[in-house]
């Protein structure tokens, strides 16, 4: 059996052979080291192509109302009954209000009494025009007698013509004792209680009506961009509604997406003089009532369409210490290039690439934190996290 002492001899004999295996021999004749190689680093890369993107706008907006009414009294008197519910849906010509009824009903009682009276007053007049013209004709009465008789039938037909119009305006009083709704749409709270004293003078409205479906969505735009969007609906870029409007989206202040279209309206005649911006408005359905007026909101128009555009992740972009973009390329012998590139327009979680690649190149994705220019890298297909997919899907 081998000693101790063998077994320890036999182990530095091992120790030995192991530690010349990994040096060579230098030219002098010295031993020297083997440098190991680096293991590739996996990098998760995506393959640039050429492609269609539509170019869109993310704007700030607000909503507002397609129509806004005040409901103000049209008669002065004393308000008795709230008809309305609160914050409820109401259409045209519905009563919200009533103010007493009774001094316009004693108005109109006075109004028809003033006409028959005016009435009596004509036919007598009447019956007297038709004596003197009578009595003319046998040359009984004179001439200034029958003139007379036809200026006092005239007179009284003027009267019984005033009394008429008097009794209308008293029945138009009585019927504005009911405060009617002068559009359809929701009802916001009451702004005057019952029992109160109301004029049409008053500087405060009974309640305030506003149509939220559709409704409008205000948003600014710079000169350029809308040039831009001009020139895009003339060249067939940008999508049309059936009435020929560009087509809008819009999101919430969340990020969160609504879930109808809407279109463009209409632009101001004028540019802000002092942010050079134009005020621009779009339409928007709105059933289920979740855009209220006053809401901050994104909307996204579509300027156009970049033809064989090449789009890279908005998380393949570094920045320098001067700002400037640049990404990552793998080299054919996969190792890293860095590369100084012109960013266009964003496009959902993507930027447009103006210059510094070219279609079919690989661009590192994820994973250039842990390599450098030079490095060899494996490269791997990435591919976008379901957040980011969703990103890119609202635009």
């Amino acid at each position: 059996m081998p000693s101790a002492k063998h077994l320890r001899l036999f182990a530095v004999a091992l120790s030995t052979i192991v530690l010349l295996a990994g040096c060579d021999e230098s030219p002098d004749g010295t031993a020297k080291a083997v440098p190991q190689a680096r293991p590739a680093t996996p990098v998760g890369t995506i393959t640039t192509a050429a492609e269609d993107i539509p170019v869109i706008n993310d704007l700030p907006g607000r909503i507002a109302p397609t129509e806004i009414a005040e409901v103000r009294p049209r008669v002065s008197g004393l308000l008795i009954k709230r008809v309305f519910q609160q914050g409820a849906m109401v259409k045209a010509g519905d009563v919200l209000y009533r103010i007493d009824p009774a001094p316009f009903k004693h108005q109109v009682d006075s109004a028809r009494a003033t006409l028959a009276r005016a009435e009596a007053v004509q036919k007598q007049a009447r019956l007297e025009a038709d004596r003197q013209t009578e009595l003319r004709t046998r040359k009984v009465s004179s001439a200034q007698q029958l003139d007379n008789a036809i200026a006092a039938l005239a007179q009284a037909d003027a009267d019984v013509a005033a009394a008429r119009a008097g009794l209308a305006a008293a029945e138009l009083d009585l019927q504005y004792t009911d405060v009617k709704a002068p559009i359809s749409g929701r009802i916001g709270r009451a702004l005057v209680t019952e029992g109160a004293l109301v004029g049409t003078s008053g500087e405060e409205p009974l309640a305030v009506i506003r149509q939220l479906d559709p409704v409008y969505a205000d948003f600014t735009q710079s000169a350029k961009q809308l040039r831009a969007l001009r020139a895009g609906i003339e060249a067939g870029n940008v999508s049309l509604s059936e009435d020929g409007a560009a087509t809008i989206r819009l999101s919430f202040d969340d990020g969160a997406p609504y879930p109808q279209n809407g279109r463009l309206l209409l632009q101001e005649s004028t540019v802000d003089s002092t942010t050079g911006q134009i005020t621009l408005r779009g339409e928007f359905p709105n059933p289920d009532f979740s855009l209220l007026p006053g809401m901050y909101v994104r909307v996204q128009i579509e300027q156009g369409i970049r033809r064989n555009a090449v789009a890279i992740p908005q998380q393949a972009i570094q920045r320098d210490t001067a700002g400037r973009a640049r990404v990552y390329v793998v080299k054919d012998d996969m190792t890293l290039e860095i590369r100084y590139v012109e960013l266009g327009a964003a496009t959902g979680n993507r930027w447009i690439v103006e210059s510094g690649l070219a279609v079919g190149e690989q661009v590192v994705a994820e994973g250039f934190q842990k390599v450098r220019p030079g490095a060899s890298v494996a490269p791997q297909p990435w591919h976008p996290k379901p957040q980011q997919q969703a990103a890119a899907g609202k635009q």
